[in-house]
């Protein structure tokens, strides 16, 4: 979530030269479930930043917030500032949607009203800046990889998927196959979500195949995958991966996970995606297609500057 609030942070800061300062705030436990109505800046927590401005200091011009926990916080900035501070909260807060002077929300979401700009996919940090930064450390390593470079990105479990041993082998085994075929090279990474019986599975199907898999440890060459890549294998578990993978121009294929409940939400997501061009379903081929890459973070830091502009 944080990387939806910097995204934006920073695509408003390549247009208008700014200050970004990041706080980030948690709430102490015994207030933290109790509804964003009820919470009061004294219920934070200890190790949360300072929210309020230092003496001397002044309210900032514009306030970026993303997830759940900041809710409490966004809804009284402007009044705090005296109406100095323009406010923006990115997702779909579901409360007080009308205090924001701008929502920044997934299209998926469903969210509407005067002050929601919906996007495809959620803000993200990727750029081709940030993936030629990312990938130099890793382009003696990938760009010696035989063609087509296959990039996976596996998610986990949450609310709606899981992603269950016996899946997890059937999707390397395709995989592999679908590498195979094209003479290709693998380079996978998972997430934090991911199962370790998981990550068991695919790991030990997919070793033959020429290429890297992260474990972990080290440098993360996930801006380097995406750099990279030829194709890009993502699982439907993740708006974010979906949408930076969009990013790149490269062709996206989604992965199919186990629905733990009606994911209707993803499912207006990839059919955005597809609608755009930029995704298709994994059929267990790696065919190749074109499309102009989604700058849908750049298009909202346009609208935000010009918000504030227009007052």
């Amino acid at each position: 979530m944080e990387n939806q609030a910097l995204g934006l942070a920073e695509a408003i800061q390549r247009l208008f030269s700014s200050r970004i300062v990041v706080k980030r705030v948690r709430w102490r436990k015994a207030f933290d479930k109790l509804p964003s109505a009820l919470k009061a800046p004294w219920m934070l927590d200890p190790s949360s930043d300072a929210v309020e401005p230092a003496p001397g200091e002044t309210w900032p011009d514009l306030w970026i917030a993303t997830g759940r926990a900041t809710l409490p916080l966004s809804a009284r900035v402007r009044a705090r500032s005296g109406g100095k501070t323009f406010v923006v909260q990115t997702q779909d807060p579901r409360w007080r949607n009308d205090v924001y002077d701008l929502i920044v929300a997934p299209a998926h979401d469903g969210v509407a009203g005067p002050n929601v700009l919906s996007i495809t996919g959620s803000p993200h940090r990727v750029t081709a800046d940030r993936l030629a930064e990312g990938a130099a450390a890793f382009a003696d390593t990938l760009q010696a990889l035989p063609r087509p470079r296959v990039a996976v990105l596996i998610g986990g479990r949450s609310r709606a998927f899981d992603l269950p041993e016996a899946h997890a082998a059937g999707l390397a085994d395709r995989i592999a196959d679908a590498v195979e075929a094209v003479g290709g090279s693998l380079m996978l990474t998972f997430s934090r979500r991911t199962p370790e019986a998981a990550k068991a599975a695919m790991t030990a199907r997919l070793p033959p195949l020429p290429g890297l898999i992260w474990n972990g440890e080290g440098a993360n060459p996930y801006f380097a995958f995406l750099k990279f890549a030829d194709h890009i294998l993502v699982t439907e578990d993740s708006a974010n991966m979906a949408a930076e993978a969009a990013s790149t121009g490269a062709p996206v294929h989604i992965l199919p996970m186990i629905p733990l409940k009606p994911a209707d939400k993803f499912a207006r997501l990839h059919a955005d995606l597809r609608e755009r061009g930029a995704a298709r379903p994994f059929d267990g081929s790696l065919n190749v297609w074109s499309y102009a890459p989604l700058t849908e973070t750049d298009r909202a830091a346009r609208v935000i500057l010009d918000r504030m502009t227009r007052g």
